[in-house]
């Protein structure tokens, strides 16, 4: 499905200034909204919004249907927290407190009865799910008794009565969440803002997803990964990325019509206008990385039902918006699978002068009108840091590599390598593509101390946040009069 020609910012609502040490879906989300409105965004792209797990990762979440409670906005904290980062280690016990008060008072009326049997084919397992690992201290759940792990009947029924209390409050939770968040895609909508989601091709091994459908996933007897997930060595890592979640068991999946796989895109659609799938090309062929490894190095190529299981989507939900992120090692049979259903795939402008000066997909004089170009991503360095970076050390490019690219970038632009922010950001919007996208810390221009993610680097992430001040009328004029000028 064609997009329209429309611009819009990369920006994780956790990232937003908001209370508590942490942005949430409270007054600072719709303000946002004025700032998307006022320049003529048309789009605010979020990380997936379920509730995190290891190493706060919106990508290793405990449900792929859940929200995250640090984003449901139950007001002022006492406490002071730092402007411009997040500190999960005050925020989480911070809001976890007020959030407990607060649903203590949640009145049980019709609004919440009529959620609760809606979402009950998700929330009941997940409500459990989450009030057992607060029982057992917080470990992964295939470390609990055999009986709760293995889900025997007596043990699931034994912990209902027990955790009644707990179950209710993740169940009100989970009600606040999407009444906050329905009410900002329906006030978004309203201003002509559509909302992107982003949907990870994986689910963490210590789910909800994963505990209660073991039978949808390739795991050892005792529950722990057969088999992980991961990439090969790339341009962020030489050993790759290990990243430690189950495989799915293609094979079940299909024979059931991959029912889960509806359940979960029908949900993405009910939060979302435009899903971005991430890591496409996994279901045309997955990276499989042996579950006792601890890098990816040794992993394998395995074929993936992609044609079935998108033909199944296609026919239980008809055609949807969905953005294919085919970034990575990408073969023709990943992008015959991606044009098979018009899905646009994407081009990063930072990775496109890598090369001795010969063309690649991120360039913009090979973009077809079908794609949705970015400055970045989340897991790229900003366009300032990764223009001030000398190569190097951690890096993967050497000094003269990055001299070179530098290089090339200038001539390819015509430009004299200042107010890089802005120049990429000009050539994204006045680029073919349908779409240009580009996360807020490129529209502010900051360096690396902004970055969200360094794929490999297992703490220290998705810490950013803005402050208000940082948004400047100059800022929010010189991007109006650059969405108008490139008709966005």
């Amino acid at each position: 499905m064609r997009l329209p020609r429309a611009g819009g910012v990369l920006l994780h609502p956790t990232s937003l200034p908001g209370p508590c040490g942490i942005g949430d879906l409270g007054l600072d989300s719709y303000r946002f909204l004025d700032l998307l409105q006022y320049t003529g965004m048309r789009y605010w792209q979020m990380l997936p919004i379920g509730p995190t797990g290891y190493g706060d990762s919106p990508y290793q979440c405990f449900s792929a249907f859940a929200g995250n409670p640090l984003l449901v906005h139950v007001g002022e904290s006492d406490a002071t927290f730092p402007a411009h980062t997040v500190d999960f280690g005050r925020v989480i016990p911070t809001k976890q407190a007020m959030l407990r008060e607060y649903t203590r008072a949640m009145p049980d009326d019709a609004a919440a009865r009529a959620f609760y049997e809606a979402e009950a084919w998700w929330l009941d397992d997940f409500a459990l799910f989450m009030a057992l690992k607060t029982a057992h201290g917080g470990v992964a759940w295939t470390d609990w008794e055999p009986a709760l792990a293995q889900r025997q009947p007596e043990a699931l029924a034994a912990a209902r009565a027990r955790l009644a209390d707990d179950i209710e409050h993740h169940r009100r939770v989970q009600h606040l969440f999407f009444l906050q968040f329905r009410a900002l895609k329906g006030e978004a909508n309203r201003r002509g803002i559509q909302l992107i989601g982003d949907l990870p091709i994986y689910v963490a091994h210590d789910s909800a997803d994963v505990w209660a459908n073991p039978e949808q996933f390739r795991l050892r007897s005792d529950g722990r990964p057969a088999v992980q997930a991961g990439v090969p060595p790339d341009y962020f890592s030489a050993t790759g990325q290990r990243w430690g979640n189950p495989i799915y068991a293609w094979d079940r999946m299909e024979a059931d019509g991959f029912r889960w796989w509806i359940r979960r895109m029908r949900a993405m659609f009910a939060n979302f206008d435009v899903v971005r799938i991430d890591h496409f090309r996994g279901f045309e062929s997955f990276w499989e990385v042996p579950g006792d490894d601890t890098t990816a190095v040794n992993g394998r190529w395995v074929k993936a039902p992609g044609d079935a299981l998108f033909d199944a989507i296609t026919d239980a939900l008809g055609p949807v918006p969905i953005i294919a992120e085919n970034l990575g090692v990408i073969t023709p049979a990943v992008e015959a699978l991606r044009e098979r259903y018009a899905y646009p795939g994407m081009s990063i402008l930072q990775f496109a002068f890598s090369t001795d000066g010969s063309a690649n997909d991120f360039q913009p004089h090979t973009y077809p009108r079908e794609r949705v170009v970015y400055t970045g991503t989340h897991d790229n360095d900003t366009m300032v840091g990764w223009w001030a970076s000398t190569g190097g050390g951690d890096s993967t490019r050497t000094p003269e590599e990055v001299q070179r690219e530098k290089a090339f970038a200038m001539r390819y632009l015509g430009w004299d390598g200042t107010d890089v922010h802005w120049r990429f950001i000009r050539e994204a919007l006045a680029s073919v593509a349908d779409t240009a996208l580009f996360p807020m810390q490129d529209l502010l221009g900051l360096g690396s101390e902004a970055r969200m993610n360094r794929p490999g680097r297992p703490e220290g992430n998705w810490q950013f946040r803005f402050s208000w001040d940082q948004v400047t009328p100059a800022i929010a004029d010189r991007l109006r009069e650059l969405v108008h000028l490139y008709q966005r």
